[in-house]
């Protein structure tokens, strides 16, 4: 069930609305004159949906490029490729 407040809440109840967002990472949605105006979400949640988004853009670019006949990498490459950038080279 959707959190909903009124916008005056934001000026007289801010920090308890941002411990709400932080604490359930859950949306609060504000209203204005009984309809629906901002949604307040915290930082943290609403980076991670961002950074969603792009996965979900770049893995929707790669799904293109192999239907059109694309040609991959090797895995055990790549690997091996991460794995000396990360721990040196082996």
């Amino acid at each position: 069930m959707p959190t909903i407040r009124p916008i005056s809440d934001l000026r007289n109840s801010a920090n308890e609305i941002s411990d709400f967002c932080r604490q359930t990472r859950q949306p609060v949605y504000i209203t204005r004159n009984g309809t629906g105006d901002m949604v307040v979400l915290s930082m943290e949640e609403y980076e991670r949906q961002q950074a969603l988004i792009d996965l979900y853009g770049k893995l929707a670019v790669a799904e293109q490029e192999v239907a059109s006949g694309a040609q991959g990498e090797d895995f055990l490459t790549v690997a091996r490729q991460l794995r000396g950038r990360v721990h040196g080279t082996v």
